[in-house]
């Protein structure tokens, strides 16, 4: 089995790679940078430029599925011009990939797209399933809404789409996870805005577990990638400050402050959404870490 990865340099793109060719699948990625172009038995890369709409077809040789993962980073300042940017590098990257596999011969079956939860509007008590018809209003939903419409176009091509939506992916030294525990060690922590906001999140190691077993049962349709236990930005820093032997002295981050300090950001962690795993856990998939305990304990080790 051969897999063509974008974004496989990244955050998570690196470490499914890593999973695929552990099992034995073959890896194909595309990158920007012809530098970062290897040639293994089992790893290979192929320059694409989507702003020039290029891309080498080889890409595609002996691949049967497609994950795509590329994507600007979205903690970053949301400005004018890095919204644009954000949106960009995930619908015009699968667009070049649409118009190339619409034009050359290939046996590509499946589709498999990142997405995000930010699709749904915050939440306190609704818990949103796959099914959820709510959209939320803000930019982040703005972006994934156009995200997954770009990879539904896939189907057009008689392939089966999955999308995954993914929730606060945590690891050790990627991500959020550092960001959260630094103050926190530094005996400067605090809850963030009223501290009730949920935090649906998801171990890396079950993100990647997720996504290749989305590859290996040939999953189509939408699923949200989170755990089974989402947990309030105020549990999570409490667990955190106490695994650490770290004391929570200082009142919570006022919205306002974060607003000042992030911008229209500031809604990624003073915003949350309750999101449902039981779809995914119904095709089978079996969570290795399913509660924030053993997860932080795991991180922290």
């Amino acid at each position: 089995m051969k897999v063509l990865i974008t974004g496989a340099t990244g955050f998570i793109g690196s470490r499914l790679s890593a999973k695929c060719r552990a099992e034995g699948i073959n890896v194909h990625y595309l990158t920007t940078r012809k530098e970062k172009i290897e040639n293994e038995s089992d790893y290979k890369g192929f320059y694409w430029n989507p702003d020039k709409n290029d891309i080498d077809l080889e890409a595609f040789e002996g691949v049967t599925t497609i994950v795509h993962l590329a994507g600007a980073n979205i903690a970053k300042r949301w400005t004018k011009s890095y919204k644009r940017v954000i949106i960009k590098s995930r619908v015009q990257t699968a667009n070049l990939l649409f118009t190339a596999l619409k034009g050359c011969e290939h046996n590509v079956t499946h589709f498999i797209s990142a997405s995000g939860i930010g699709i749904y509007p915050p939440s306190e008590t609704a818990l949103y399933t796959e099914e959820s018809d709510a959209v939320g209003q803000n930019f982040l939903a703005e972006v994934v809404v156009a995200w997954e419409e770009a990879a539904s176009r896939f189907r057009e091509l008689g392939m089966d789409v999955a999308i995954l939506r993914t929730g606060m992916v945590l690891a050790k030294d990627e991500g959020a996870f550092p960001k959260i525990i630094k103050p926190i060690k530094m005996g400067v922590g605090a809850p963030l805005g009223d501290g009730q906001q949920w935090q649906s999140w998801i171990h890396i190691e079950d993100l990647v577990e997720m996504y290749f077993f989305i590859i290996k049962e040939e999953l189509e349709g939408v699923y949200n990638g989170v755990a089974t236990t989402p947990v309030t930005n105020t549990k999570l820093t409490k667990l955190i400050a106490k695994k650490v032997d770290a004391a929570l002295w200082m009142p919570n981050i006022p919205k306002f402050l974060l607003k000042l300090m992030l911008g229209e950001m500031a809604g990624l962690v003073t915003e949350g959404q309750l999101v449902s795993s039981s779809k995914i856990e119904q095709t089978g998939y079996m969570f290795k870490y399913s509660n924030i305990d053993a997860a932080t304990t795991n991180l922290l080790s």
